[in-house]
């Protein structure tokens, strides 16, 4: 499996308020989409979230979300090292994502552009 890096998730209240400052901290303009219900916006390394409290909720359990070069083969690395497939790999807008729950606890996203 390779990984080509990780994406900060932030769970914010305005995300018209947050853009403008993580646009100047990155140096990038963001990249948004919705997601049931969650409006998102990609800036640089960061992952900015703003919705319903009880989506939230859930998308704080996830300590970040990794990019890697195929998700199906993020998918049998976890799988052989004991990890827990919580949900997917599902398509989605951008490319595939899957949500791991490692031996530790610790819970990830892994998303690919469409491998």
């Amino acid at each position: 499996m390779e990984i080509l890096g990780a994406s900060l998730r932030i769970c914010v209240d305005d995300l018209e308020a947050a853009v403008p400052f993580y646009e100047r901290l990155a140096g990038s303009r963001a990249l948004r989409f919705e997601r049931g219900g969650v409006q998102v916006a990609a800036v640089g390394s960061f992952l900015l979230m703003s919705g319903p409290e009880a989506e939230l909720e859930v998308l704080r359990k996830v300590a970040a979300t990794i990019a890697v070069k195929d998700v199906e083969d993020a998918h049998r690395t976890l799988a052989e090292l004991g990890a827990r497939i919580v949900a997917g790999p599902v398509a989605t807008p951008a490319g595939r994502n899957l949500i791991a729950m490692h031996p530790d606890g610790a819970i990830f996203e892994y998303v690919d552009h469409g491998g």
